[in-house]
């Protein structure tokens, strides 16, 4: 009986290391935190991870130094809108019908009925929020409350569809700033200035309210799309201009949520993705961004305007200081994501892939047997494997070597009309050798892809309507 005590209190201390441990494990297998910082119309070369030199954004950085640096990543689509449609429901964005940018007078927006990443993850228990520009339809029943997220705060689509936009060819109602569904203000330029601050600490405040729940939150900064504008802190504060400066306030931004999740004991539990919708637009010179030497910029199928620096912190599943060079795609996020979170895809077909053997590192092969560019409504130009890339005869818009315009002014386009082109993206990134006629067996591979994807989603130029369309959402429906 001596012994008694003795043998209780070791019972005691096995049983307290016993829930000790069932807690740490479930700890480990819980499901991550999802945040994705996203900006609008950043170029390539607009990070010091990317090449910058004139620019510092230590903290963005600092997500590829703790994490990893994808070099080839790729947009769905290089506009706003159809981009933001393919990241946030894992199709091409031409596959739920969403194929041009929508503006103020739009009567569209996407599909109510398609699955986001918002939907997918709520069944698993994740709260879901999304502060800043959203683009995919500003009539109530699109808004991203009725699209899978608990919570809105932000712009309805881009900072320049105002009445202060210069452009003589449309003309914008006021900017509204939408709580939910609710419009609480009127966007003017005080509030343009301190926009960035003003969803940082809405961002800050959802990651404190949910440290408890596994979250899934996206920052969508309307920064640095033209018109620029930056708070009294950091104007000035770069080498190069106002371009610089506000990308100097989005870096302060990265740090206050990785502050906060640091603070809260969510780090180790957090994907934390940044990179952009698409490609700087290059027409407005300084305040247009840099494509980092990539051909062409937004609103083209070349890497200029599809390519985007992406930057993963991940210490969980993301060995630290990688740079990986496998090409992925914003399509490909949703399914990912759902694999982490141990949930469902959705009902309906999608396009993307689970790369998180790619996000590792573990696999260095494309996920995809190729990926697919349109622009234009619904127009094929590119096709896309690991090595190649076969650009199919197009129309596009380009500055054609002449300069950018200068301080917000915008420099007119040339159309140029482009033969069939092959490149290798392994030795020539930037575009710059046609190598067709060298390679006539990986033309005619690609070719036989392209008219395969016709098929399945269409060619305005060849007349294909495609087999898998799905409805496009409107108000009238």
């Amino acid at each position: 009986m001596k012994g008694f005590p003795v043998l209780l209190l070791c019972f005691i201390f096995l049983s307290c290391q016993s829930t000790t441990r069932k807690k740490q494990e479930s700890k480990t297998n819980e499901s991550p935190n999802i945040i994705m910082i996203l900006t609008d119309d950043q170029g390539y070369g607009d990070l010091s991870a990317f090449g910058a030199t004139d620019i510092e954004t230590p903290n963005i950085d600092l997500l590829g130094k703790e994490g990893a640096k994808y070099t080839r990543f790729y947009v769905p689509q290089s506009q706003c809108t159809p981009s933001r449609a393919g990241i946030l429901t894992g199709c091409y964005p031409n596959r739920v019908r969403v194929d041009w940018v929508f503006l103020p007078h739009s009567t569209i927006g996407l599909n109510p009925a398609e699955e986001t990443i918002a939907d997918i993850l709520k069944p698993a228990g994740y709260q879901s929020a999304y502060f800043g520009k959203w683009h995919l339809g500003h009539h109530p029943k699109f808004l991203p409350t009725n699209q899978g997220f608990d919570e809105y705060l932000g712009i309805p689509y881009s900072n320049d569809m105002w009445p202060l936009n210069p452009r003589k060819d449309y003309t914008f109602p006021p900017l509204p700033l939408i709580e939910d569904t609710t419009t609480i203000a009127i966007v003017d330029e005080k509030m343009q200035q301190e926009m960035t601050s003003l969803l940082t600490k809405r961002s800050v405040d959802f990651i404190k309210e949910n440290k408890d729940n596994p979250f899934f939150m996206v920052l969508s900064h309307p920064m640095p799309h033209v018109p620029l504008y930056v708070s009294d802190r950091f104007k000035g504060k770069s080498k190069r201009g106002l371009y610089g400066d506000v990308m100097m306030e989005l870096d302060w931004s990265t740090g206050e949520i990785m502050k906060t999740l640091k603070e809260n004991g969510l780090a180790e539990n957090t994907m934390v993705l940044f990179f952009s919708d698409n490609g700087p637009w290059i027409a407005y010179g300084n305040h247009g961004g840099s494509t980092g030497g990539l051909k062409e910029g937004k609103e083209t199928s070349f890497e200029g305007g599809i390519r985007s620096p992406l930057l993963i912190r991940y210490p969980k599943k993301i060995p630290a200081g990688q740079t990986i060079n496998t090409p992925i795609n914003g399509i490909d996020l949703l399914p990912t994501f759902a694999h982490l979170a141990n949930t469902p895809l959705p009902k309906e077909k999608i396009d993307g892939k689970n790369i998180l053997p790619q996000l590792t590192g573990a696999n260095q092969k494309m996920a995809s047997d190729a990926y697919f560019f349109y622009m234009n409504k619904n127009q094929l130009e590119a096709v896309m494997t690991q090595r190649w890339k076969l650009v199919l005869p197009h129309a596009f818009n380009s500055l054609n070597g002449k300069a950018g315009g200068q301080d917000g002014g915008l420099a007119a386009y040339e159309k140029i009309h482009t033969k069939l082109a092959l490149y290798d993206l392994i030795n020539d990134e930037k575009e710059s050798t046609n190598v067709a006629a060298a390679h006539p067996v990986i033309v005619k591979t690609l070719q036989i892809k392209a008219d395969s994807i016709r098929q399945i989603l269409g060619d305005k130029v060849t007349g294909t309507r495609g087999t898998e369309l799905r409805p496009l959402g409107s108000i009238y429906n």
